[in-house]
């Protein structure tokens, strides 16, 4: 009797990661709206006749048209290319300084749940210090002794953010120094520096991620209100914050001036929020349970 050999296919490596992110519909949704906004800002010179500064008085306040599609504000500028002309601006100043929060935070929460003792305590009074002011309001204040400008909203963010990964870095910090791969490395004299940024910091990064993924929409709404409040980028930059900050007083007669340009913040901020959930429930298993 003949034994027929079956065939076996080879079995393909799945990527966990990528598997979990098709599962997750919103992740996706988040995804497609942040490229599209995203490739449409890219594409704005090419596919937009206008300048996003030009004042054209003649055609001030047109509604949508097939000329003006979302309308023109009153100087007669174009408002869907300065909406995407702000949002490279806004999208970009966003991911720059949480980016930079949350390098710096890193670093200085990894020393310091490192180090103990007089300097962990001198670090964490520090942070404790800047989170006992609501981030606005603190936000606010940094931005107006520094001088109104977007340079200086962003620096003013930044401030705010550093604590919340300080704090996240030094907690991971704490637990890490005490896995045996780490105290094996003391043993062998290495150097605290190599420990923190080989064995402490890559170990460490998978909430920092999800901490800057959630934190990028809340870094783009700062970076609109202090726009709006004029403590932010300044006219005739197209910053969706400082729009919104000049057309809402529009609101009743032409309607589409502020409502376009606070819809297009509303997206870009939801949709890194949706991101920043998926990237969570990915990456954290504690989040799925």
């Amino acid at each position: 009797m003949e034994l027929q050999s079956e065939t076996v296919l080879p079995v393909r490596d799945v990527n966990p990661f990528w598997y979990k992110l098709r599962k997750n519909p919103m992740t996706l949704i988040g995804i497609g709206i942040l490229l599209l906004i995203f490739i449409l800002s890219l594409l704005a010179p090419v596919i937009l006749p206008y300048e996003p500064t030009k004042i054209n008085i003649i055609e001030r306040f047109q509604g949508p048209s097939t000329k003006h599609l979302l309308g023109t504000d009153e100087v007669g500028r174009d408002i869907l290319t300065r909406i995407l002309y702000g949002a490279r601006l806004s999208l970009g100043v966003g991911v720059v300084v949480v980016v930079s929060a949350g390098l710096i935070g890193t670093i200085v929460g990894s020393v310091s749940g490192y180090a103990g003792k007089v300097l962990d305590q001198v670090i964490m009074r520090i942070m404790d210090i800047i989170l006992a002011f609501p981030s606005m309001v603190l936000a606010m204040a940094l931005a107006a002794a520094l001088g109104p400008s977007l340079q200086n909203a962003m620096i003013a963010i930044a401030i705010v953010k550093i604590p919340v990964y300080v704090r996240l870095a030094r907690g991971e910090t704490l637990a890490l120094r005490e896995k045996l791969y780490v105290k094996a490395a003391i043993t062998f004299g290495i150097k605290p520096w190599r420990i923190i940024f080989r064995h402490i910091i890559p170990n460490a990064i998978s909430p920092i991620i999800i901490q800057v993924t959630l934190d990028i929409g809340d870094a783009i709404l700062l970076v609109a209100s202090l726009g709006f409040l004029g403590l932010g980028a300044q006219p005739p930059t197209p910053e969706w914050g400082a729009m919104i900050s000049v057309s809402w007083k529009y609101l009743l007669d032409y309607w589409w001036y502020p409502t376009f340009p606070g819809l297009a913040l509303f997206l870009a901020s939801g949709a890194f929020n949706l991101i920043g959930d998926g990237i969570r429930d990915i990456l954290d298993p504690r989040s799925s349970r």
